[in-house]
């Protein structure tokens, strides 16, 4: 029998008990009046292809060291976030609360509404395109997403998309190493 799943906690202001916190200052709030209802599924490498080294908590947190990388010159002034990064080990780490607007997902629509930053929830996962994720990522990542479906009654399976999904022809991740029906079968044995 596979190991259980644990879905974690959330307090009531949107942050997962378990979680290492790391407050991104790149996020504001929601609009009023608009419902969380979708989760964007990311995938990220700072620099490109490179797992480990803490710089995309640097990016989150504008602490980008541009002179550390010829990549990081292009990208040090940015100024991103997501609500939550799972990297290779399946360790959690979230920047903003999922009740705020974290700014990951740039220009983009899904289900005719652009600015999805308004009404989705950006998780990271620390990977490339073509490399595949870990099992440690898709297991976090579904008992995450199952927090998420439980706490935000206006999300639900059919509305877990890829960057790609709503920014298409400018982003490409989470890629087609991403298994989507890895998570939709940890999902149905969560019975979310």
């Amino acid at each position: 029998m596979a190991d259980p799943i644990a879905i974690p906690r959330m307090t009531v202001d949107g942050w997962l008990v378990d979680a290492r916190r790391i407050v991104s200052p790149n996020h504001d709030m929601r609009p009023a009046g608009v419902a969380v209802d979708t989760l964007v599924v990311h995938g990220i490498t700072l620099p490109p292809g490179r797992f480990g080294h803490g710089q995309v908590e640097a990016l989150f947190t504008n602490r980008l060291d541009s002179a550390a990388d010829s990549f990081y010159a292009r990208i040090a002034d940015l100024r991103v976030s997501a609500h939550a990064v799972i990297e290779r080990s399946g360790a959690l780490t979230q920047y903003v609360s999922f009740d705020d607007r974290a700014w990951h997902a740039g220009a983009s629509v899904f289900d005719s509404r652009e600015r999805v930053n308004d009404f989705g929830i950006g998780i990271e996962l620390e990977g490339t395109d073509d490399c595949p994720y870990t099992p440690a990522q898709y297991r976090r990542l579904a008992a995450v997403t199952a927090a998420l479906l439980l706490h935000y009654p206006g999300m639900t399976r059919s509305r877990i998309v890829g960057h790609s999904d709503i920014a298409p022809g400018r982003k490409t991740d989470p890629g087609p190493a991403f298994d989507w029906a890895a998570l939709h079968r940890l999902l149905d044995r969560l019975c979310i």
